[in-house]
């Protein structure tokens, strides 16, 4: 710990975070972890790929398996959200994982984060009336993130930003986030994704 820590008492605590991402984007995860991993205890990065997990295992088992061999010990899941990643089966895996208390780990906080490469675009016939803000003020729509994320936004479990400006403020997101999963209790009632949605699928809604 550095005098300056030891005796200011403001600080805001470091967690080890685990990125959910879909790998098409993984320069920003780079990017993230480059430009601000001073701000962590650790990434905990090492997300789920094609073949690491069977696909015809039951849920439950899935989530465990995520839970306990991947996730490990974070505390909070970060979600970086670009215009694909709603579609992508590990990324809800992911998030369905970390919520999830299991005899080895409790569930992590959450929060998503969108990529300066995200646009709130609305699909042909969806009106704009469907869009939202995030907690620092930019524009997204809820049916083109990914869907376990927007649920627990909707119960408060998480909450959603766009890019950071500053590493005190990912660092003060990130805590929150830590904080919320022992104030409020999240939602996973949703079945997970047995494959990746098509290019042609614009957007979920239910």
């Amino acid at each position: 710990m550095s005098f300056y820590n030891l005796y200011n008492t403001n600080v805001t605590p470091k967690h080890k975070t685990f990125i959910s991402f879909h790998h098409a984007d993984d320069y920003y995860k780079k990017k993230l972890e480059t430009q601000w991993g001073e701000q962590f205890d650790g990434f905990v990065s090492r997300s789920v790929g094609d073949g690491d997990i069977s696909p015809y295992l039951p849920t439950d088992r899935i989530r465990q398996l995520i839970r306990d061999d991947f996730i490990s010990d974070a505390t909070v899941t970060l979600v970086l959200v670009g215009q694909g990643t709603w579609r992508r089966k590990h990324v809800d895996w992911e998030i369905a994982s970390s919520i999830r208390d299991t005899k080895n780990n409790s569930r992590t906080g959450l929060l998503g984060l969108l990529l300066p490469t995200y646009s709130a675009q609305l699909p042909y016939g969806m009106n704009s009336s469907v869009l939202k803000y995030t907690e620092n003020g930019s524009i997204y729509n809820p049916y083109t993130i990914p869907p376990r994320l927007n649920d627990n936004i909707e119960c408060g479990f998480a909450k959603i930003y766009s890019w950071p400006t500053s590493p005190n403020d990912l660092r003060q997101w990130i805590h929150d986030a830590f904080q919320r999963r022992k104030t409020c209790l999240p939602t996973n009632r949703r079945d997970s994704f047995s494959n990746n949605r098509t290019e042609a699928q614009t957007h979920w809604r239910d």
